[in-house]
């Protein structure tokens, strides 16, 4: 009789340990089901355009802590209201002033050089007619004193990106999923400009990475925006318009192929002879751009061997062969999908 107790009471024990196994698997799978559908919610690919029922209507704009929408400032607003800080950036059209207005710190981006003020309102059409989610908030404008408004996004340029998140502050922010976030709103901006309200606009102002970086703001909450909008010319394959980029020969390994003159060095370049191009360029410079904004931290070269095969197809020399803006973005989001999810898994595996 004491042994069959002894007996049963060991088979009890690998009941509970066959219970505790099974609930275990369920609790696995369960927490697997759950995070494949939230995560193909999260990261479902919207449409273009891209709608977000924060902006404000055409002529209006919210920052900081605004609750509601306000007109764009006019020179009278901009005179009385807003109050110059310091310089904060210079370049070869304008000076960019930290401002302030209503407690709120606000851009002044003012002309330097007269003579290239069509550059300058260039700047200021693209920006008022491409608001959006993608794009700096523009806050006013005033064309008699040459100036231009916008918010104030205290981490710079894209070009300051390793630097920010060197930074105490912001060291546990550097992570493979914060740093492909980062690349998806590039190429995010790459689709709005190819399928904004305007037409297919091509981002000239991309010769060389930093060229392309400096295009770029960071903001507070670790998004791009497009911030310097005044080389945009429109593609229309209907009519059979393409574009150069600007009319002096582009050299270096960084742009497209059909951006690079064709007919050797024993031909003098012509910007005349000099074949025209779409905005499949911007395509071509993706893989290039992505690699940098993916950084070395842990997780990063994972990400690269995923992305290898559509920044392949962004690399191909005929550029109709190479993917549409919305065709790389919804790759990206898939492979982060993918990542996330292989990711958690282990995370949960080694809990187990």
């Amino acid at each position: 009789m004491d042994l069959r107790f002894h007996g049963s009471k060991k088979g009890g024990h690998w009941n509970c340990l066959v219970l505790l196994i099974i609930l275990l698997l369920f609790t696995v799978v369960f927490i697997n089901i759950v995070l494949y559908v939230y995560l193909e919610h999260l990261y479902v690919s919207p449409s273009y355009p891209y709608a977000d029922p924060s902006t404000c209507p055409q002529g209006y704009f919210k920052i900081g802590s605004m609750k509601n929408c306000s007109a764009w400032l006019t020179c009278q607003g901009i005179n009385k209201e807003v109050r110059r800080l310091k310089l904060v950036g210079e370049g070869a059209v304008k000076k960019v002033y930290l401002s302030e207005w209503k407690g709120m710190k606000v851009a002044l981006s003012q002309l330097t050089t007269p003579n290239l003020q069509d550059d300058f309102f260039q700047g200021l059409q693209m920006l008022k007619a491409l608001q959006n989610r993608h794009v700096v908030t523009l806050v006013g404008h005033c064309q008699e004193n040459y100036s231009i408004l916008t918010e104030y996004h205290p981490l710079g340029s894209l070009e300051n990106l390793d630097s920010t998140f060197s930074l105490p502050k912001y060291k546990n922010f550097n992570t493979w999923q914060n740093r492909l976030g980062l690349a998806i709103d590039y190429v995010s901006i790459i689709g709005y400009l190819h399928n904004s309200p305007l037409g297919t606009l091509v981002m000239c102002d991309s010769n060389d990475l930093d060229k392309v970086l400096s295009q770029y703001l960071l903001t507070s909450d670790f998004r791009l925006v497009a911030n310097d909008l005044d080389a945009l010319p429109l593609v229309d394959k209907d009519r059979g318009l393409l574009v150069k980029c600007g009319p002096r020969e582009i050299i270096g390994d960084f742009v497209a192929p059909e951006q690079l003159w064709p007919y050797g060095s024993d031909k003098e370049f012509s910007n005349d002879l000099m074949p025209s191009y779409d905005e499949k360029t911007d395509i071509w410079k993706i893989p290039a751009v992505t690699d940098y904004l993916l950084g070395h931290v842990d997780g990063s070269d994972i990400v690269r061997f995923h992305l290898f095969d559509i920044h392949a197809e962004c690399k191909k020399k005929n550029p109709a062969e190479r993917p549409s803006a919305q065709t790389v973005l919804d790759m990206y989001k898939r492979i982060r999908t993918l990542l996330m999810k292989e990711f958690s898994m282990s995370d949960v595996r080694e809990m187990l």
